[in-house]
C-alpha cells in the first residue's frame, strides 16, 4: 500500500466533502475543515522491545488555519491487548516516518477503554501522531492485538472523531529472540531455524560482534532453543568458533537441517580464514587459500555439538573460487539424504546456485555435478516428490527468484515455468519449505515462501503458499508480516499442523512469530 498517496487521497476527499456540507448537520471538527485519521503499521509486536508502532494518526488542518492543540487521544483495545501491553506512548513526528524522538503522551494499560494524556499542538497541513506500545515482560506471545484510536478531544473536551482506514489493526505478537545490545553484540544476522521431533526449536544466526559487516569480520555462530514453540528461549550457545585473531577467523551465514533418522541436527556455515570469504577466496582447498565448508552436528536436541569440521575438500572443485551453503535450512529427503542447499563461484568468479548433499546420514558428502543457473547465489530446496527438488534462488539480475528443479540431484536442471516471474525479490534471501498443514480442515502439502515481496527494496516480509507445490503463488494466499525496512533475511518452519512459524531479521535484530496457517491460506 503507497500510505502517503492513501492519505492524500483521503485528505482531498474529506475536503470535497468537508466544502459541501453546512455547520447545522457536520460535527465542530469537520465544519473547522479539521479531519483526523489512522492506519495501521504493518508489523508485529514484539516483546523484548522497548517501542513497537502500532498505528499513525494523521490530524489535517486547512492551509491558513491557526494552531490547535489536544490533551487527550481515545483508543479501544481488546482483551488480549489488555493481558500483555504494559503501556502505550505517543509520538509527534515530521513526517509520515516512525520515529521515537518526540515523546508527547504516554499511559500504562489496565483496561479496554483508554484515555491517553497528550500534549499535542498541530499546525496547519499533516501533522503525524505515532502510537506505539512495549509488552510485559510476562506477555504471552501469539496473541492477536487490537487497537482502535477514536477520538481526540481538546481542552474544552471537544472531540475529534478518528477516521480507520483499512489496515490490519489486529496484529500478531511475537518475540525478539536477539537484540541490538544483547552480549554486547553489535547486530545478529542470518536466520536458521528448525523444529525437532521432541519439539524444540532451534535457531541459529550469525553474531556480528563489532559491525553489521559481512566475512571477513568478526563473527561467530549462536544458537538459541526454545522449549514452548518460540515464546521464550534460552540463552544464547556460541556453537561455532574459530578462535583468535576473531577479526580475521570468521564464520557466519548458517543453514541447520535434522536427519529425521539419526537425529542429528546439522548446521553448515561458510569460515574465512583471513580474507577468504566470496571476494578474497581463489582457486584450492585449504583455509590459507579459499573459504571453508564448515559443519557441526548435535545428537542431543542442541544442548551440545560437535567441534567445526571442513568438508571442502570433498565438495569443492579445486579450480573453483569458493563453494559453500545457502543460509537457512536444508533438507532429508525420503530417501535420506541429507541435502543443503548451496553455492559456488566457478574458475571464472561466475556464480551458481547448487546443492551439497550425503547419502550416508552425514559420514560423507558430495556436490551435485552442475549448478542451476548462472549469477544465482543463496538458494533453498525443497523436495516437490520422491526425488524430486525445486531450488529457489537469489537471482543477481533482480526483481524475481529463479526456480529450477531437478531429478538426478543435480546432474541436469530444469528451470521451471514460475522461475524469474512469479515470485518478486530484491536481490535478498528467501525462505521455502514443504509443510504437511491443515488447509480448510483437510492434512494437505504445501509449499511455504517467506522473502522481502518487492522487485528493489527489502521490505514489506511477506509469507506466500503454494497449493499445487510450486506450480503457481495466488495473491490470495499471502500475508504481510513486516512492512518496515530491514535487512531482509529470514527462515520459516513448521510448529504444528495450524501453525507457521517465521525467524526473520529486522535492523541489526532477529525476530520471531507464529502464524496460523488459516491467516495464510484462505
Amino acid at each position: 500500500m503507497n500510505i502517503v498517496s492513501n492519505y492524500r487521497t483521503f485528505f482531498f476527499l474529506a475536503i470535497v466533502v468537508i466544502a459541501g456540507c453546512s455547520k447545522k448537520t457536520d460535527t465542530v471538527a469537520i465544519a473547522d475543515g479539521i479531519v483526523a485519521s489512522s492506519i495501521a503499521s504493518s508489523n508485529p509486536i514484539l516483546k523484548g522491545l522497548s517501542d513497537n508502532p502500532l498505528q499513525r494518526i494523521v490530524v489535517y488542518i486547512p492551509t491558513g488555519s491557526t494552531q490547535k492543540s489536544y490533551k487527550k487521544i481515545h483508543v479501544n483495545i481488546n482483551s488480549d491487548a489488555v493481558k500483555s501491553i504494559q503501556k502505550i506512548d505517543v509520538y509527534l513526528t515530521s513526517s509520515d516516518q516512525y520515529a521515537t524522538t518526540n515523546l508527547i503522551g504516554s499511559v500504562n494499560v489496565s483496561d479496554s477503554s483508554i484515555d491517553i494524556p497528550v500534549t499535542l499542538n498541530i499546525f496547519s497541513g499533516p501533522n503525524y501522531v505515532w502510537l506505539s506500545t512495549v509488552l510485559k515482560d510476562n506477555a504471552f506471545i501469539n496473541r492477536k492485538i487490537e487497537i482502535h484510536s477514536t477520538k481526540l478531544i481538546d481542552a474544552n473536551n471537544v472531540e475529534l472523531a478518528i477516521k480507520e482506514y483499512a489496515s490490519p489493526f489486529s496484529k500478531l505478537s511475537g518475540i525478539a529472540v536477539r537484540k541490538v545490545g544483547d552480549d554486547a553484540v553489535n547486530t545478529y544476522r542470518i536466520p536458521g531455524i528448525v523444529m525437532t521431533d521432541k519439539g524444540t526449536l532451534i535457531a541459529v544466526y550469525d553474531i556480528r560482534y563489532t559491525s553489521n559487516a559481512d566475512l571477513p569480520s568478526y563473527i561467530n555462530i549462536g544458537m538459541s532453543r526454545s522449549l514452548d514453540t518460540g515464546k521464550t528461549w534460552q540463552a544464547m550457545k556460541i556453537i561455532m568458533d574459530m578462535g583468535a585473531p576473531e577479526d580475521q577467523n570468521g564464520i557466519g551465514d548458517p543453514s541447520i537441517l535434522i536427519d529425521p533418522v539419526t537425529k542429528k541436527i546439522w548446521v553448515a556455515a561458510l569460515w574465512s580464514k583471513g580474507n577468504h570469504s566470496i571476494t578474497g577466496s581463489g582457486p584450492g582447498l585449504t583455509p590459507d587459500v579459499t573459504g571453508q565448508f564448515m559443519l557441526v552436528n548435535s545428537s542431543d536436541d542442541g544442548l551440545t555439538w560437535t567441534t567445526p569440521a571442513s568438508i571442502t575438500p570433498q565438495v569443492k572443485n579445486p579450480a573453483w573460487k569458493i563453494m559453500f551453503q545457502g543460509p537457512g535450512r536444508g533438507i532429508a529427503m525420503q530417501d535420506g539424504k541429507l541435502v543443503f542447499p548451496a553455492q559456488y563461484w566457478d574458475a571464472s568468479a561466475i556464480s551458481y546456485s547448487s546443492l551439497v548433499y550425503s547419502a550416508d546420514h552425514g559420514n560423507t558428502w558430495t556436490r551435485a555435478v552442475n549448478g542451476a543457473k548462472s549469477n544465482t547465489t543463496e538458494c533453498q530446496v525443497v523436495e516437490t516428490a520422491p526425488g524430486k527438488l525445486m531450488l529457489n534462488m537469489r537471482d543477481n539480475r533482480g526483481s524475481f527468484r529463479s526456480i529450477s528443479t531437478t531429478t538426478d540431484l543435480g546432474t541436469t536442471w530444469i528451470e521451471h515455468t514460475t522461475s524469474y516471474s512469479s515470485l518478486a525479490d530484491p536481490i535478498c534471501q528467501g525462505s521455502l519449505i514443504k509443510a504437511n498443514v491443515k488447509v480448510n480442515g483437510v492434512m494437505k502439502d504445501v509449499l511455504v515462501f517467506s522473502n522481502p515481496n518487492s522487485a528493489s527494496t527489502r521490505n514489506n516480509i511477506t509469507i506466500k503458499a503454494s497449493l499445487d507445490l510450486g506450480e503457481s503463488w495466488q495473491t490470495i494466499n499471502q500475508l504481510l508480516i513486516d512492512e518496515r525496512t530491514g535487512y531482509g533475511y529470514s527462515c520459516l518452519t513448521k510448529i504444528d499442523d495450524n501453525t507457521i512459524g517465521l525467524l526473520y531479521e529486522g535492523t541489526r535484530e532477529i525476530y520471531f512469530v507464529s502464524i496460523p496457517v488459516s491467516d495464510i491460506i484462505k
